[in-house]
């Protein structure tokens, strides 16, 4: 599946899908971390037992994001609680959608300029 369009905004964009991953300028990552200003490859913990400690490193951009997009992998599942008990007392939302499905919010959000972070998990 391609993603590519006309961009309006800036940093990285997910251009496409492969079977290998997410395809991110010249990368492609089987799953991802993202802010406005970079992609990096992620190792995530099971689903399961997903918490704030595994986003550090995007959760700590400055300014703090509006809120996570979090991509499920192939299906939508809820994200625990605990996750969502420690963003929520950070004073962060998180959205919760198939790693797809964020993967094209990703890049409408950022056209649209939201300072935004997400985590994508394996399709």
């Amino acid at each position: 599946m391609k993603l590519d369009r006309t961009r309006k905004g800036d940093g990285p964009v997910v251009s496409g899908l492969t079977t290998g991953g997410f395809r991110v300028d010249d990368g492609i990552y089987p799953a991802l971390l993202m802010t406005p200003q970079r992609a990096d490859l992620w190792e995530p913990p099971a689903f399961e037992v997903l918490n704030a400690d595994a986003l550090a490193a995007i959760l700590a951009i400055d300014p703090v994001p509006e809120f996570l997009l979090l991509g499920t992998g192939a299906t939508l599942r809820q994200p625990p609680r605990a996750l969502v008990r420690a963003l929520d007392a950070r004073g962060l939302g998180i959205e919760a959608m198939d790693s797809r499905a964020a993967a094209r919010a990703w890049g409408v959000l950022r056209d649209e300029g939201r300072w935004i972070a997400a985590a994508f998990y394996p399709f």
